[in-house]
């Protein structure tokens, strides 16, 4: 079970542009109590991070070019978190040749792992890691093909954007609405949602 460069680039690239699809229902989300710019900003990532793969070959090397492309990016607190985690990803990435299922299981512990330790939030806190944490969690625990750990990641994380509707909001400015936060998904965890998603289409198949 291991994966070529040429599918993880392939996978890479649909994730994010299954965020790019879900722009306009972010930025409807994010308007009931944000500023409405979460579907811009996940835009913004998503098109500097395709066009940063442009020359790679490794994907130590994809990642660390999405991690450095995130970063000069100008944008909401959604750029920091991006950055954190494809910094994460790229850490345990393998420097050279195909990519197993149990490097993938590492890569992906790494990338949450980072992420964790600029972000407090748990599950329940209506953040991206409603969606983040049980994708990985999904994708750890999973024994079988490459597309069967993403398809059990992409499912988990669908239900755990799903379930930010029975969140009240414990962080940004959606923290101030309270209950009124109820009902309507975290924009986060969504674009979370949408990333996985994409990462689980393999247009190869």
């Amino acid at each position: 079970m291991e994966m070529t460069y040429q599918e993880f680039a392939r996978r890479f690239e649909n994730g994010w542009r299954s965020v790019i699809d879900a722009k306009d229902e972010l930025t409807e989300i994010d308007s009931h109590f944000g500023d409405a710019d979460h579907g811009i900003t996940m835009e913004k990532i998503a098109k500097a991070v395709i066009a940063s793969q442009t020359g790679c070959s490794e994907v130590h090397d994809l990642l660390d070019s999405a991690a450095d492309a995130v970063m000069g990016i100008n944008g909401g607190s959604a750029v920091p978190l991006w950055y954190t985690y494809l910094d994460g990803l790229a850490q345990a990435a393998p420097a050279s040749g195909p990519v197993s299922a149990d490097d993938l299981k590492a890569m992906f512990a790494s990338g949450l792992a980072n992420l964790a330790a600029l972000s407090k939030a748990k599950v329940g806190d209506k953040t991206m890691m409603d969606a983040l944490i049980p994708a990985t969690e999904a994708l750890r625990s999973t024994d079988g093909s490459i597309q069967e750990l993403f398809s059990a990641a992409a499912a988990a994380a669908d239900k755990g954007a799903d379930d930010t509707k029975n969140y009240v909001s414990k962080f940004g400015r959606a923290r101030s609405y309270g209950e009124q936060t109820l009902g309507t998904p975290d924009a986060g965890a969504v674009s979370m949602k949408s990333f996985f998603a994409g990462l689980a289409k393999d247009d190869a198949q």
